[in-house]
């Protein structure tokens, strides 16, 4: 793979960021920023979903015409991205003239292939939602997640998407990594085990003015599920005169193809309405879908909305800093599985990996280089065995990240370099330079320059997860190379490199009291 294309979902621009889209957001941010640390070209979309019946209602209720409740909402993403450091490539919104044409573009081919009929529906209607449920799948008067229902009755047009069943199950079967983890794929595969019914892709003008028109009844509008899904594709080019390239390089291409990570709640719409909508337009399928779990409160259950639960990434930022939130979402929650937020999580993930791992090393190591010789390293590590064995697993940090990362397991991946930081600071505690320096200082020069090479290969590894203060790591040991390749080498910092001191790179955090 030489190129990784990465997507969130697109959010409903009806609320600002909670730490759920944040988790999605920052994420993804991080693999893209992997693959590019291992050499590839990678290309992030996200964005907001902003047609449907859920951001009219909105609008209406703020007495705003929709775009101009979009264009608000829009910009409340950008800037809580920017403030998380996620460098995106492009920020989708479905409002954009190109996309509505290319939507169009898509329903014109599939109703002039006869893929889509009209046809009258009677069924349950999820306004929040934005999905019609049979009668079979309401629970008690509510949809399966338990929202609330309305009966509808109404003409409307129909994808023919139960004649994809059979394609989408015999595809899921022969290509294991396209949906991820396991339990959702065989969660998917369950599903599918029904007869899957045919998907209602327009709403009647008379209920829902705010959609993308339907090319062959202007009457109606497009499904927002329908019209949202088509982002992925059209952002790197369907249906874009002059962006055929573009769509060949980072959609159909073998040496790419999209991984679209999203929570688990929205796994069927990804995985049964997308595949199936590109199997009848002609288009190859992502590459693979990976539904996340939920981020739960400190008690271990679903935050809500309705009970204002939701958390937002500031509630941790404010305390603890932007990076340091960044690594615990990355470390602590396991790719796929479901696990709690807490301030006190996030404080003591901060403390014990940050503060007294990879800060205490490099405040210790820096002092002493500074204090026994000038400021400038010293000339080569030792070679007995404890600091062999320190270099072997430098050595193999890099590999076991990258192939961590190459299988979407980024937390354990992150457990590497913690592991590799561990033996470093046990290491000096064994060898005790600030000791040994006072008789023997050239002794205390090999194991201090040790713990420098394993700073600068920590550093750069950590990177993606930590981009601003691993720069500072990376400066401060004199790093000039922060190149894949320079991480799997021990050796290159040369004697004589300017080592700087400075200030704490994570200082310690104190528990608020009020927590």
């Amino acid at each position: 793979m030489k190129r990784f294309y990465v997507t969130t979902p697109i959010y409903y621009p009806n609320a600002k960021p909670h730490i759920g889209t944040s988790y999605s957001t920052i994420m993804a941010d991080v693999l893209k920023r992997y693959h590019k640390l291992f050499g590839r070209e990678a290309y992030f979309v996200t964005g907001t979903d902003e047609h449907g019946q859920k951001i009219q209602q909105a609008a209406e209720e703020r007495g705003l015409s929709p775009l101009a409740h979009c264009d608000e909402m829009a910009e409340n993403y950008k800037t809580a991205w920017k403030d998380l450091e996620i460098d995106y490539d492009h920020f989708f919104r479905t409002t954009a003239e190109w996309h509505i044409q290319s939507v169009q573009t898509c329903l014109q081919k599939l109703w002039d292939k006869g893929e889509i009929y009209a046809d009258t529906y009677e069924g349950w209607y999820s306004v929040s939602e934005e999905i019609f449920y049979t009668d079979k799948e309401v629970v008690d008067g509510k949809s399966p997640s338990g929202r609330d229902v309305t009966r509808i009755k109404e003409k409307n047009y129909f994808f023919k998407m139960s004649k994809y069943q059979q394609q989408l199950i015999d595809y899921i079967n022969n290509n294991p990594g396209f949906i991820e983890p396991d339990v959702r794929k065989n969660e998917v595969l369950g599903f599918l085990k029904q007869p899957l019914g045919d998907l209602c892709i327009s709403r009647p003008k008379s209920r829902l003015q705010w959609g993308v028109e339907l090319p062959f009844d202007t009457d109606y509008v497009c499904y927002v599920w329908f019209d949202a899904l088509l982002n992925y594709a059209t952002a790197v080019g369907l249906g874009r005169t002059g962006m055929e390239s573009d769509f060949e390089k980072w959609w159909n291409s073998d040496e790419a193809g999209a991984h679209h990570l999203l929570g688990k709640d929205i796994l069927t719409t990804h995985a049964v309405y997308w595949p199936t909508m590109l199997m009848a337009l002609g288009y190859k399928l992502p590459k693979k879908i990976f539904a996340h779990g939920w981020i739960l409160n400190k008690d271990n259950a679903k935050m809500s909305k309705s009970q204002g639960q939701l958390a937002t990434a500031k509630d941790f930022t404010d305390l603890v800093g932007v990076e340091p939130l960044r690594y615990f979402l990355a470390h602590d929650i396991h790719f796929g599985n479901d696990a709690p937020i807490s301030i006190e999580l996030v404080v003591n993930r901060v403390n014990n990996d940050l503060a007294n791992n990879i800060g205490n090393l490099l405040s210790r190591s820096s002092n002493l280089i500074v204090k026994y010789f000038d400021g400038k390293c010293p000339g080569s590590s030792d070679t007995d065995e404890p600091t062999k064995k320190l270099i072997a697993l430098a050595e193999k940090a890099a590999d076991i990240v990258k192939e961590k990362i190459e299988t979407f397991d980024p937390s354990r991946a992150l457990e590497a370099i913690i592991l590799l930081l561990n033996e470093a600071n046990r290491f000096l505690e064994e060898k005790a330079p600030w000791t040994t320096a006072k008789t023997d200082v050239a002794q205390a020069g090999k194991d201090l320059y040790s713990a420098i090479e394993v700073l600068r290969i920590s550093a750069i590894l950590l990177s993606p997860v930590l981009p601003e203060k691993m720069s500072e790591l990376l400066t401060r040991v004199g790093c000039q190379d922060r190149s894949f390749t320079a991480a799997q080498k021990w050796g290159l910092t040369k004697e004589g490199t300017p080592i700087e001191k400075g200030s704490p790179l994570f200082p310690r955090i104190e528990m608020p009291k009020d927590v």
